[in-house]
């Protein structure tokens, strides 16, 4: 069974501001260019899901949470084989304070 990419609200609600950011401090076609292989960079885990590594800051939680990085981004993950899908939690900038990565939902 190939398991398919969702994406969390919260995680869409973060590419809308990344996009926002980068359209005013760069230019448009930046934007689209970031989101875009922000977007692409998780079809990787389709054939191989455990790719990320564990998320430290997450292992209290019930779900486990990998991680994979695009440039300054970590995108936080779950893998769920039961219901066929890979779930992109939050989409953090790296460059923001990492405990704040425990805001996820």
């Amino acid at each position: 069974m190939t398991l398919k990419i969702i994406w969390s609200e919260f995680a869409e609600t973060q590419l809308d501001e990344i996009y926002e950011y980068y359209e005013k401090k760069a230019s448009q076609e930046v934007a689209k260019k970031l989101v875009r292989g922000i977007i692409s960079e998780p079809k990787k885990l389709i054939k191989t899901p455990l790719i990320g590594q564990e998320e430290e800051l997450l292992k209290h939680r019930e779900t486990e949470y990998r991680y994979l990085v695009f440039k300054n981004y970590k995108l936080i993950y779950s893998v769920d084989n039961q219901n066929g899908f890979i779930k992109i939690a939050d989409v953090f900038d790296t460059r923001q304070n990492p405990p704040k990565l425990k805001r996820t939902k």
